[in-house]
């Protein structure tokens, strides 16, 4: 392995690592397949990849198109007799939040340009790169991504959070149409 691969391994494996976290839903497993399928690519065309001007942007694009191309392939529906059990990490509460849940509800492209804004503070140019789409996209995208979140954070009618009836289950119209986008059935 080339000592400047291995450097560059060594310096980003734990951003790598916690960006597919936020990519992937919290799931460790699956989180840690991604990086090292990132890593795995990156590795294979080293010697391009050090030539490139911002490293980073190049292996969170190979990153999130590894993770689109996997989650356009795995979005077919399983179902199953028991609910499937999800990792979490003790370590961390900020995973088993209501914000944290909300966020897994966004389809795929408003999960990572949010994350990709906010988390990984990204300009709009960048992200529009990484994502390969005009910068128009992400702007509306994270607009449509931040109106979900604050009808997912806001307040059903019993006073809990839609977010977290959402998640356990609950069948009112309310929520029923939360779950179809924030629109209602009348409409």
């Amino acid at each position: 392995m080339d000592a400047d691969f291995a450097e560059f391994v060594a310096a980003k494996q734990n951003g790598l690592l916690r960006y597919a976290m936020l990519l992937t839903g919290g799931d460790p497993h699956t989180a840690a397949d991604l990086a090292q399928e990132t890593f795995l690519r990156l590795g294979r065309r080293w010697r391009v990849v050090r030539d490139v001007e911002h490293q980073d942007a190049y292996a969170r694009r190979t990153m999130t198109r590894l993770w689109w191309s996997r989650s356009k392939r795995d979005r077919r529906e399983v179902l199953l007799a028991e609910p499937e059990e999800r990792a979490t990490s003790d370590a961390d509460p900020a995973w088993t939040s209501d914000l944290w849940a909300a966020l897994q509800l966004l389809p795929p492209r408003q999960r990572a340009v949010l994350v990709l804004r906010y988390y990984e503070d990204c300009s709009e140019k960048e992200i529009a790169e990484i994502l390969a789409c005009r910068p128009g996209t992400v702007k509306s995208q994270a607009s449509r991504g931040m109106a979900s979140l604050r009808r997912l954070m806001g307040v059903a009618g019993d006073g809990e959070p839609v977010v977290r009836r959402l998640v356990d289950g609950a069948t009112d119209s309310a929520v029923e149409d939360e779950r179809a986008g924030g629109r209602s059935a009348h409409e």
